[in-house]
């Protein structure tokens, strides 16, 4: 009986990892063939919800692929949540992190203290405000996607949200390493630390790098702009369950109310994957093992593969014009947060310039 419980979710998981590997390949057509790049300045997961939604408003889904779809979108987003812990290594942040740390948090703080006070001026739906507020304080669309199921969002708010950072996202990619080296005097630290902070997406950032060290020759800021971005990612371990708290708080009576009930605990996960990268690097730190090595970029990809085949299931399942009916403020809310972490980056770093020299 378990078996065929489990049997009716297989055709909506391998449909999402047919459209996965769909957009892996026109990720590297689009970036690597196109436009020359080594790596593709592209997220594979904005390509994947992007024909996600194509796909699923010019064809109706068939009811055999539903419930894959929201196992997809449900479990398997949380598992590749899990797996992504595994890149983030806090050892190597010691060097600029009691830099990059302080930035971090002024950054999220301003940014969510400027959309509450959008929230009652515009009237925009509280889930769709504080998706776009995670999207682009910590982790672009990985943010949204988890912060999603614990505040209850519906597929339409994620997708809108996630439309939203990635268009603010990519313009940001493209102006702030110009803006940046013009600005900051081609300086790598403050420059690294404007670009790790100030974009959305964890690909935007690295691409911004790499299109920053391609035009004016500096490796050093693109390892920083990652290094502080991965710093950032970190940060989802607090929010989430912050953001659970603060919205149910504000959904469900005192006297029913439990943090135990809406506490993420996938976020465990997250936050143990961390651990097992740093000991298993301690452990081989002296002679480097081809196995944990092996055994780390599995798991990275595997995170890759669960989150864009999760991103792909939600464009499946949004209709286009619930999207529509939402109208344009929560676009609105996005620019001013996007405008927002930029100006109280520069102006975090200038203080600090100043206070250092």
């Amino acid at each position: 009986m378990l078996n065929k419980n489990y049997l009716v979710f297989i055709p909506g998981v391998i449909l999402a990892f047919v459209l996965y590997t769909i957009s892996q390949g026109l990720n590297n057509i689009i970036g690597i063939e196109l436009l020359g790049y080594d790596k593709s300045p592209v997220s594979t997961a904005m390509i994947a919800i992007i024909f996600g939604m194509i796909m699923g408003n010019i064809f109706q889904i068939r009811k055999t692929f539903l419930k894959g779809l929201d196992f997809t979108q449900n479990n398997i987003l949380k598992l590749g949540i899990i797996c992504l812990g595994i890149q983030l290594k806090p050892f190597e942040f010691l060097d600029f992190g009691a830099v990059a740390i302080p930035l971090i948090i002024i950054c999220i703080v301003s940014v969510l203290a400027v959309i509450k006070l959008l929230i009652k001026k515009l009237k925009i739906p509280t889930r769709m405000a504080y998706l776009i507020s995670i999207g682009s304080t910590v982790c672009g669309t990985t943010a949204i996607m988890a912060t999603a199921p614990v505040i209850g969002a519906k597929k339409n708010e994620v997708s809108y949200a996630i439309a939203n950072i990635t268009v603010f996202g990519i313009l940001s990619m493209l102006i702030y390493p110009y803006f940046s080296n013009y600005y900051f005097n081609n300086e790598p630290l403050f420059i690294g630390l404007f670009l790790g902070t100030a974009i959305h997406e964890t690909a935007q950032v690295a691409a911004a790098g790499l299109i920053y060290d391609q035009q004016f020759n500096s490796p050093e800021t693109l390892n920083i702009a990652t290094i502080t971005k991965l710093i950032r990612n970190t940060f989802l371990i607090i929010m989430i369950p912050l953001f659970a708290y603060l919205y149910n708080r504000g959904q469900t009576k005192v006297s029913k109310y439990s943090v135990i009930n809406i506490f993420p605990y996938f976020v465990l996960g997250f936050v143990a994957m961390i651990f097992v990268r740093n000991i298993g690097d301690q452990v081989f730190i002296n002679s480097p093992n081809e196995i944990w090595i092996s055994a780390v970029d599995s798991i990275k990809l595997s995170s890759k593969i669960f989150l864009t085949m999760a991103m792909a299931a939600i464009g499946l399942s949004t209709n286009l014009r619930d999207v529509k009916n939402m109208g344009y403020k929560p676009f609105v809310v996005g620019f001013i947060a996007m405008a927002t972490v930029g100006i109280i980056s520069i102006g975090t770093i200038e203080i600090y310039i100043n206070f250092y020299d």
